[in-house]
């Protein structure tokens, strides 16, 4: 395997995730779905596509078209238009326009285990919704709020924004070749197997002196497991609002996998869902910010699936 260790020059420059893509075969029970877990619908653009939004300044972070259950593909920002150029050359394919709400033009690629993925440039920034919760904090150190008691009721989340992607791949150095070498990403966490097979790796976009989140793709090789879609993860506005979204969550039914817990590599605070037709979804908050100069850590398996604390993870999870 190349050294991961060492920055190397890429056709475009990753930025951020922009939205995932499932399809499902109810598209108005997905949309009560993921209202309940936090979305807004935006209009129907008449194209049998259901987009939800956050609370933040994305036109949308959610897809679902009409069909069989599964994870369709995931869409990342670059830079600009000469991004874009790169990338199509690289493929040979065409740079389009974006149909989505907000615009913009795309490049559609398929990555080696068919995963599909756009790169998207030139997406328009909506104005935020409003009512985003302010939920002050009297910490050791902090005191926030005096002469008001705190209430949080048992509501939606507020979900802010797509965090990150988690796919199960057939070929972890191959995998990492291809999407370094088209978006300049970095490794924040390098984890190897026992024998020091490379399992698995955290990754993050590359802004130079600007941290960004811990991970925005995470990457995991089990032998005999064939690729697969593993989780989407949201960030909330902060622990009172997981917590708050969480009980919604269980008061309507929904299927809860794992948490409430503190992840160990990206430390966030963790809550694991399911959607009607059993994708893992997660809320987050208050994870670890990397800029570019922060160097990859090396761990190990038992780290990557461990947690501070919460409950064990369940048995599948890892799988």
């Amino acid at each position: 395997m190349a050294d991961t260790h060492i920055p190397q020059n890429a056709l475009a420059k990753a930025v951020d995730l922009e939205s995932v893509r499932f399809s499902a075969p109810d598209l108005q029970q997905m949309q009560s779905f993921l209202e309940d877990f936090g979305m807004t619908a935006i209009a129907d653009s008449g194209d049998g596509v259901l987009r939800m939004r956050g609370i933040g300044n994305a036109p949308f972070v959610h897809e679902t078209i009409e069909g069989e259950p599964g994870f369709v593909s995931l869409a990342l920002a670059v830079r600009d238009l000469a991004d874009l150029q790169a990338l199509a050359e690289a493929e040979g394919i065409a740079v389009e326009a974006e149909p989505g709400p907000g615009g913009g033009q795309r490049v559609r690629m398929t990555d080696p285990d068919g995963f599909q993925v756009e790169a998207i440039a030139g997406r328009t920034r909506v104005p935020p919704l409003h009512g985003t919760p302010n939920y002050l904090w009297n910490i050791a150190g902090r005191r926030e709020r005096t002469g008001e008691p705190k209430r949080v009721a048992s509501a939606p989340a507020h979900v802010g924004r797509l965090g990150h992607v988690v796919l199960g791949v057939s070929n972890m150095e191959r995998t990492w070749e291809w999407w370094r070498s088209r978006f300049g990403l970095l490794i924040s966490d390098e984890v190897r197997a026992p024998n020091n097979d490379l399992a698995a790796l955290f990754i993050r976009c590359d802004r130079g002196d600007e941290p960004v989140d811990h991970h925005t793709l995470n990457f995991a090789s089990i032998p005999g497991v064939p690729p697969k879609f593993h989780h989407v993860a949201f960030e909330v506005a902060d622990l009172d609002d997981l917590m708050a979204g969480g009980a919604h969550l269980a008061a309507k039914g929904y299927q809860h996998e794992w948490g409430v817990g503190r992840h160990i590599l990206g430390s966030q605070v963790f809550d694991y869902w399911r959607d009607p037709w059993g994708h893992r979804i997660e809320h987050w908050t208050d994870g670890d910010l990397f800029d570019a100069h922060t160097p990859p850590n090396v761990t190990d398996l038992p780290t990557m699936l461990g947690h501070q604390w919460g409950p064990a993870a369940p048995v599948d999870f890892a799988a």
